[in-house]
């Protein structure tokens, strides 16, 4: 039952990979959506199965930056014509596969302004976005990625942001993409906007920054933040009678700590708006069996919340974990390059 108990709860089911076999494998199990990043492409790398599409690119004498992306969309574009279907039959309401652009703008090294940073997610946003009805961009929300969302939601690109901790960005977040989507030419009748909170990784930063939380506590930030926000997102939305859902992705949902159920978050938050899990975490909860019902709507007491409110420290959270996330964000790009050059050499 699994998988198909909680897509039936109104949780709509998104693939934390662009594995074509993993896709289709997922997508028979119920998935409408997936998601790529450079750890995905690097995995795919190191298997061999893309060589010969490597080898393409690198008969055009690409570098290996332009075939880290041309390999990334070669994998999107993949996904996307196998969930075109989906997104017809939703009327573009799902069936989504996001593009993430260029992490590096991230990186710590990076010597662009601030200005300049924003501008490269505009324009790289309307390059990989530009014909693809059914991709999404993915853009963090760093600084200079909130900057961008404006203008890149006004060329009426669908968005994913990602990297989302806390209310701050959240609401800067969506704030922003709607004021861009009101600048739309075409009108608001294909809008489309995600926001990906990350939710595992806030329990690993109150484990090990706020150890005095009580047992009721510990472990439950995520889940609590995560649903405070998907309230927020749906009282923010409600009556502006927009043909298409602007949803919340719950996104971080593989579980860290070993004695953690497997399906501790996919059980915490289904009933609504979308999950991408890891492969891994969909095989498990198929494997579990269990019957799914609505739970997102509901808290812990109110003991917890005060306890919760009291102990952590919202702003220390935030820094402490997009100062990881950066980090986690651009590093394996740099791995996925130094991947590709290995690769070029032993292709020849």
């Amino acid at each position: 039952m699994s998988l198909k108990s909680l897509i039936a709860t109104g949780t709509k089911l998104w693939l934390d990979s662009v594995d074509p076999d993993l896709v289709d494998a997922n997508i028979a199990l119920g998935a409408t959506g997936a998601t790529s990043n450079p750890i995905i492409v690097s995995d795919l790398i190191k298997t061999g199965r893309f060589d010969s599409v490597m080898r393409v690119f690198f008969r055009r004498r690409m570098d290996d930056e332009a075939v880290a992306w041309a390999l990334t969309n070669h994998l999107v574009a993949d996904a996307q014509e196998k969930l075109h279907d989906v997104w017809l039959a939703t009327k573009g309401n799902d069936g989504y596969v996001s593009f993430e652009v260029d992490p590096l703008l991230e990186d710590a090294a990076c010597t662009l302004s601030h200005q300049e940073k924003v501008e490269q997610y505009i324009a790289l946003a309307r390059q990989w976005g530009k014909g693809h009805v059914n991709r999404m961009i993915k853009v963090p929300a760093t600084a200079a990625g909130l900057d961008a969302l404006e203008e890149i939601a006004a060329s009426s690109i669908p968005l994913n942001v990602t990297l989302i901790f806390s209310e701050r960005q959240y609401k800067l977040a969506r704030d922003a993409v709607w004021r861009g989507a009101q600048r739309r030419r075409g009108g608001l009748t294909r809008f489309k906007s995600v926001y990906s909170i990350f939710v595992s990784r806030v329990d690993v930063y109150t484990e090990q920054h706020v150890p005095q939380l009580s047992p009721a506590a510990q472990g439950q930030v995520g889940i609590v933040n995560a649903k405070r926000l998907w309230l927020m997102n749906q009282e923010f939305w409600r009556g502006k009678q927009l043909p298409l859902e602007q949803e919340i992705i719950f996104a971080s949902t593989g579980t860290k700590k070993p004695t953690d159920p497997p399906d501790k978050y996919v059980q915490a938050l289904a009933g609504s708006d979308i999950q991408t899990n890891p492969p891994a975490t969909n095989d498990a909860v198929q494997k579990l069996g269990r019957t799914y019902r609505r739970t997102v709507d509901q808290l812990p007491p109110n003991s917890v919340l005060a306890e919760i409110d009291r102990l952590v420290d919202p702003d220390r959270l935030e820094k402490t974990l997009m100062e990881e996330g950066t980090a986690k964000f651009a590093e394996p790009h740099k791995k996925l390059l130094e991947l590709i050059a290995q690769k070029r050499r032993a292709l020849g």
